[in-house]
């Protein structure tokens, strides 16, 4: 997406002129886009109450994990026969720890911080995690050969999703969700050399110690021929739970052994609660239970785990890493049992994936400014032949949908909920379940979740409806992609240097090993426009 952004916001100037350093002015664009998301939600964060803007339950959670874990009273009490899972839960919604013995010596480590410091440094630390997430993205995207045209595009893209809802939640709960993200994506995404070799997919393994979901990028893995990184992935989760039977041998053995990771789902609470963006959670409040609606949702899941698994599979074949990838992480949250609304975070690449193929597509058709033209003349010449990228404005929709969708829209359209202290963001929020009346008395036929209707349906189940939508679309691209050229047939406009950063026509540094031989996606339907 570099070239063309660079084009419309670099003047063009004299041959003889001395030619600006590579990626300044999307640099400068990045870091005012940047500044100006963080200048908002720090005004956001001063001009609200400190529960408006930040109730880090999930945060507590982890902490606890790590005070058990180190026999810290009185969350550790000893007459437990598993005191991590045994632990009744925090605060009045009764929050337990719902993860891998394994997450627990890992936030072990954040447990020795004070908690007021801790608060501040994991706000901190999510903004970068927000950052490196997109950095490594763009990494994955081909964009190595200039650090300042990579480093524009992160700072540009993470200024407009900053205000999506996952990522306001995330921080607002005080989740890992932007941590894992990043990890993952760092992991499949290095460049592929004889060092990255030996450890590519350990970082899928660790993240799947603390969280399971990230299990799918294994079968990923397998369908797209990478067994050296699915072995290395299974290697890593193997490992970390060793270390859970290392350190909490009777919580392990409860987890593992005793099926307490198949049966978890129940304990995070309510799975038809609108918090709940997953195809578990869609089909329980269209059927109106939880129970009644197992074998469904199962049917449901196997078939969008096929589907998405091999559409991820194709893409990332015919080239296509980052769509791929996040292809598989689509397919995980629509498949698992829980996908709350903060999962979702793996929008933020979404984005930077579509914006990438659109500025892509679109440079792909305009035509070369003839020397001496007037600017109103090469400006007239560049809309126009924007104006027939169809292809092009297709990938802006998709994210400007994804945006829209997801974004962190203030107050919400049904008021506050009441569980939620005051934070009602995002379109998602229709009227729903208390929680503590929840654990209170059980799966109900008159949760509010069950007898929405119109466009509470729409929106309350925005999330998981949008995620459908989306692997529709990535399915229709699987098949009309082109196919991977062999290597070192790849067209030379493909190739881009350093030097073709500074100005038009180049669009991007695609000479990374996974991208460099792919043309765009919609390439075809470029060639094709008038």
């Amino acid at each position: 997406m570099v070239g063309l952004v660079e084009r419309v916001i670099t003047p063009a100037r004299p041959v003889s002129a001395p030619r600006r350093r590579p990626g300044t002015g999307l640099l400068i664009a990045g870091a005012i886009a940047f500044a100006t998301a963080l200048a908002s939600y720090a005004v956001y964060k001063f001009t609200h109450s400190y529960r408006s803007t930040s109730d880090p339950v999930d945060l507590h959670v982890y902490r606890i994990g790590g005070l058990i874990l180190r026999h810290t009273r009185p969350y550790y009490n000893p007459h437990r026969a598993t005191p991590l899972y045994d632990y009744p839960g925090y605060g009045k919604y009764q929050l337990k720890f719902t993860y891998p013995p394994f997450a627990a010596v890992v936030f072990a480590a954040a447990s020795f911080i004070p908690w007021s410091l801790l608060l501040g440094l994991t706000d901190l630390a999510q903004i970068g995690f927000l950052l490196a997430a997109l950095w490594f993205t763009f990494g994955g995207l081909g964009y190595r050969e200039s650090r300042r045209v990579r480093l524009g595009a992160t700072l540009l893209t993470a200024g407009a999703v900053f205000w999506t809802e996952p990522v306001i939640r995330t921080i607002y709960v005080g989740q890992v969700n932007l941590a894992l993200m990043a990890l993952i994506i760092w992991d499949l995404c290095q460049p592929d050399t004889k060092a990255s070799r030996r450890w590519t997919g350990a970082g899928v393994g660790i993240a799947a110690g603390i969280k399971l979901v990230p299990l799918i990028f294994i079968p990923y893995l397998l369908l797209t021929r990478k067994f050296r990184q699915a072995a290395v992935a299974c290697a890593a989760f193997v490992a970390t739970i060793v270390a859970g039977f290392v350190f909490l041998p009777a919580d392990s053995a409860k987890w593992w052994f005793g099926g307490l990771f198949i049966n978890d789902a129940g304990r995070t609470g309510f799975l038809g609660w609108v918090a709940n963006q997953s195809l578990r959670g869609l089909i329980a409040r269209l059927m109106g239970s939880v129970a009644g609606s197992d074998h469904v949702w199962l049917a449901a899941a196997a078939l969008t785990a096929v589907i998405g698994l091999v559409c991820a599979a194709v893409l990332d074949r015919k080239g296509h890493l980052m769509a791929g990838l996040l292809t598989c992480a689509l397919t995980g949250l629509l498949v698992s049992p829980v996908s709350w609304d903060h999962h979702w975070v793996w929008v933020v690449p979404g984005v930077a994936v579509a914006a990438h193929y659109a500025v892509q597509a679109m440079a792909a058709g305009a035509r070369p400014a003839a020397a001496g033209q007037p600017a109103w003349r090469r400006w007239a010449t560049r809309v126009g032949d924007w104006a027939y990228s169809l292809p092009g404005w297709g990938y802006w929709a998709l994210a400007a949908g994804m945006l829209i969708t997801y974004w962190a829209w203030p107050g919400g359209f049904w008021g506050k909920p009441r569980d939620l202290p005051a934070f009602s963001m995002g379109m998602i929020w229709a009227p729903n379940t208390y929680i503590v009346l929840y654990n209170r008395v059980g799966d109900q036929p008159w949760l509010p979740e069950y007898h929405w209707h119109g466009l509470q349906l729409l929106t309350g189940n925005g999330f998981v409806l949008g995620g459908l939508g989306l692997l529709v679309i990535l399915v229709v691209l699987a098949v009309i992609a082109p196919a991977r050229l062999p290597a070192g047939a790849a067209p030379a406009a493909h190739t881009i240097t350093r030097e073709q950063h500074a100005g038009p026509p180049a669009i991007g540094s695609m000479a990374a090993a996974d991208t460099a031989d792919a043309p765009p996606l919609g390439t075809d339907l470029a060639r094709d426009a008038p």
